[in-house]
């Protein structure tokens, strides 16, 4: 790595300065001009670390308050309380916004994740209420009703599809979110949700069944792709996923079964169907009508308990399956053969 400009400038002045006095002069500037570079680097360091603890501390704290270790650095901690503060406005917009809900409430913490995520550490532009209300309204749609009586009103619909949002954010703030950026989100979401931040160690979410680990191996396989895109055909990393392709992918390669490639309605065809009340986590989750197919099955979800799933959806992620859409869409639970594994040593 090439040594900064600062550096090279400060080592040659020393080397021409003779007398003590010019060596002292010469470090104080050395020393002014390294200072800000090693203060710079200290917050990128700290940003991009995403297994420090420091880090998880800063996304803990902001979301819900608490202490902070005294080690994290000053400026770091001026963008975690700036963080607070916009969430203050950001959960005031989200209130407005979810009175006007009727089958489903817009997700705080999604929203709040996805701002973090462009924000923590850059510039942020400088935004009152308006702009604050706008930023949640890009996580929703308003829809036109009629009462009984027939006297129309309008309701807020949460938007599940994130390119949807992020096309959204562009279009209002001209914020274009980078794929890193985007993976960024869906680990903070995570990490909120679950208080475990994936992917990264052994860790199990809330729920787990599988006994033997399985669980584990398959989460870890799993999530690395969170945030990827849905590609129509997609098979692997080199492609990215569809819904099937992402599914066969995660089984065979985290060895928790050998699923070569197939249709959502393939991977149907090779499980047990059980009933929603009696599934596990590791369980794969169908689906019907999300698009026309020439078959029942349209898509495929890793259950992952606590009514989550994992997915490849627009991008991969989680998502709630007792949510208006996914609930309408259900088709069945099923559990590939051998599933029993899942709760071995148990």
């Amino acid at each position: 790595m090439a040594a900064p400009a600062a550096v090279v400038a400060a080592k040659a002045v020393l080397a021409t300065a003779a007398d003590k006095r010019t060596r002292t002069v010469v470090l104080s500037v050395a020393a002014a001009l390294l200072v800000p570079f090693i203060l710079i680097m200290t917050v990128i360091l700290c940003t991009l670390s995403g297994a420090a603890d420091h880090n998880t501390s800063a996304v803990n704290t902001a979301f819900h308050g608490g202490y902070l270790s005294s080690k994290v650095p000053v400026q770091y901690r001026m963008y975690i309380e700036k963080m607070q503060d916009s969430f203050l406005n950001l959960d005031q917009a989200i209130a407005e916004i979810n009175d006007m809900a009727e089958d489903e409430t817009l997700d705080a913490d999604q929203v709040k994740s996805v701002f973090y995520s462009l924000f923590f550490g850059a510039d942020q532009p400088r935004m009152g209420m308006e702009e604050y209300r706008k930023f949640a309204d890009c996580f929703v749609t308003y829809e036109e009703r009629e009462d009984e009586e027939g006297d129309s009103y309008t309701v807020a619909v949460p938007v599940h599809d994130l390119q949807t949002v992020y096309f959204n954010l562009n279009s209002v703030f001209g914020i274009s979110a980078a794929m890193e950026t985007q993976v960024n989100a869906n680990r903070i979401y995570t990490l909120v949700k679950y208080g475990q931040a994936l992917p990264g160690g052994n860790g199990m979410l809330p729920g787990e069944a599988m006994g033997d680990g399985s669980f584990a191996a398959l989460m870890a396989e799993a999530t690395k792709y969170i945030g990827w895109p849905y590609v129509w055909g997609g098979s692997s990393p080199a492609t990215s996923f569809d819904c099937s392709g992402y599914i066969c992918w995660v089984y065979t390669k985290s060895g928790v079964y050998h699923l070569p490639r197939t249709t959502a309605q393939g991977i149907f065809d090779l499980c047990a169907v059980i009933p929603k009340e009696e599934a596990k986590p590791g369980d794969l989750i169908f689906f019907t009508g999300t698009y026309a197919s020439a078959s029942p099955v349209s898509h495929v979800g890793i259950y992952v308990g606590g009514n989550q799933m994992l997915h490849c959806g627009s991008p991969i992620g989680y998502a709630n399956i007792d949510s208006a859409y996914w609930s309408g869409h259900f088709y069945a639970m099923g559990r590939l053969p051998g599933g029993g594994a899942y709760e071995s040593d148990l």
